[in-house]
């Protein structure tokens, strides 16, 4: 008996953007990508949503809600230890609860059948999906988890609990508490997807403009080889490609840019099962070549302008888009694997003249480290070296937050500091995304900056000149200019 249409169990390809209330932005963002471009070259990978009405009969079975209700009577998201020990105790009762047997037979039913559609393999990706994610406003990128290479019925259930666990993680609360958003009425829906063999190939986040000045006739196309952890994390400098949107339909070859990253390590499967994935270094030649052909690149050019002009269409205005991408290294397929609006320069009005702060340099101390810049601004303060996530409690507010990568567990923290240096990343990686919102300029992917900064030094991020963001020591002097932008 074919499970795909019920109040427990969807399949992508019967779901819409409507959906969102049953089974989040992310997987209502699938759903709408399986309908409407099937015969558009636009590849999604199979699955189905596992609904929230699961997740609220989760909750109300294990007796969760009322912790949940106690626990944000009398709620302080400044207070970092309360936050901590609260999300610790929510995550706890739900990592070990159970599921109502009717659940599991039907989410264990669709399983099956997904390993029968895709001739025995059992590797799939679990993703979570908030009821309120991927929305215009705010992104929520990051802020739940996501389990890939997940094989068999125990494992499956267990990467579903951590999903909805994840909800509640700390970085989670902090988000929602920032933007006012109900933390005891929100809820999660789980993805169930064909795994993308990209740990043989590549993959990357696209943006259907340019993410720091909001041009929306580029499309920005980051690159590396094996599953998308490692770019969506920061864990690599990867390549970039820029791409002119006004003449991809025109049998040319508009790429205006191909920036080739040092790309050192890839996330692969872990074939001992040990863990799902594992993270190696790339061969040295590996590295030094492009991860995608021009005809990939066009290929995915094409793909994101068609996703771009549909979801435009489906929220009757502009809507440049965040896609995440892969590339299946036994079939040589490109798919799409997530699609959501963009948050932040999409939110500026466009063709408005507005008075904005311009800044230029005009003395400054050695060059310690470049990278690519990220925003337009220059910072000054303490320099902090930051190894791990549990040293960011010695970062001070107004410091500058310096560290080989960064990742959504830093988000509670990461809002004391005036600017962000980190050695890897693109500029579609997390630290990247989190200035941007944070307002607050960052030079990433130096490769250096960790070592040659020196911790509690004072120190200048510029990326006021150009791509190329610069780390001076000492407290530069600079000038500002108010123009009409």
């Amino acid at each position: 008996m074919k499970v795909n249409f019920t109040s427990r169990i969807r399949w992508f390809d019967t779901l819409r953007l409507e959906d969102i209330d049953l089974v989040g932005g992310k997987n209502a963002s699938l759903g709408e990508l399986s309908q409407s471009f099937r015969n558009e070259g636009v590849r999604v990978p199979i699955g189905f949503a596992i609904t929230a009405d699961v997740f609220s009969a989760f909750m109300k079975h294990n007796e969760i809600n009322g912790l949940i209700q106690d626990g944000f009577e009398s709620f302080v998201s400044s207070d970092l230890e309360r936050v901590q020990a609260l999300g610790e105790r929510i995550r706890r009762a739900i990592l070990g609860g159970k599921f109502l047997d009717e659940d599991r037979r039907v989410v264990l039913r669709a399983y099956h059948e997904l390993i029968q559609r895709r001739a025995g393999r059992m590797d799939v990706a679990v993703r979570s999906s908030s009821t309120a994610e991927d929305l215009p406003e705010a992104s929520f990128a990051g802020q739940q988890d996501t389990f890939l290479n997940v094989e068999g019925d125990d494992s499956l259930l267990d990467s579903i609990r951590r999903c909805f666990a994840s909800l509640y993680s700390d970085r989670a609360i902090v988000y929602r508490s920032e933007r006012r958003i109900s933390q005891t009425s929100i809820r999660i829906s789980v993805g169930i997807q064909e795994m993308v063999r990209s740990d043989l190939a590549t993959s990357g986040v696209l943006f259907t403009l340019d993410p720091e000045t909001g041009f929306r006739d580029l499309i920005v196309i980051n690159s590396s080889y094996g599953l998308g952890e490692s770019v969506v994390r920061g864990a690599v400098n990867p390549d970039e490609y820029w791409v002119y949107k006004p003449l991809i339909e025109e049998g040319l070859v508009p790429i205006l840019k191909r920036d080739i990253g040092s790309k050192r390590v890839k996330v692969i499967y872990d074939s001992s099962r040990i863990s799902e994935t594992i993270e190696v270094e790339v061969p040295q030649e590996e590295q030094k070549r492009q991860s995608l052909n021009d005809g990939e690149v066009l290929d995915l050019a094409r793909a994101a302008l068609i996703i771009e002009r549909h979801f435009s269409r489906r929220r009757e205005h502009p809507s440049p888009m965040d896609i995440e991408w892969a590339k299946d290294g036994i079939s040589g397929k490109l798919y799409i694997i997530q699609a959501r609006p963009e948050t932040v320069q999409s939110a500026r009005p466009q063709g408005e003249l507005k008075p904005e702060l311009r800044y230029f340099i005009e003395e400054s101390g050695p060059v310690l480290a470049r990278g690519r810049a990220i925003g337009s601004e220059i910072r000054t303060g303490p320099a902090r070296v930051i190894s791990s996530v549990k040293d960011l409690h010695h970062l001070r507010e107004n410091e500058v937050l310096v560290t080989s990568k960064t990742d959504p567990d830093w988000e509670p923290v990461m809002r004391r500091a005036s600017a962000i240096v980190t050695n890897q990343g693109g500029r579609t990686c997390h630290a990247a995304i989190m200035s941007r919102e944070l307002g607050i300029p960052a030079v990433v992917g130096t490769g250096n900056g960790t070592s040659a900064i020196p911790n509690g030094e004072v120190i200048t991020v510029s990326s006021a000149e150009g791509d190329v963001g610069v780390v001076y020591m000492g407290a530069s002097r600079f000038r500002t200019e108010s123009v009409l932008g």
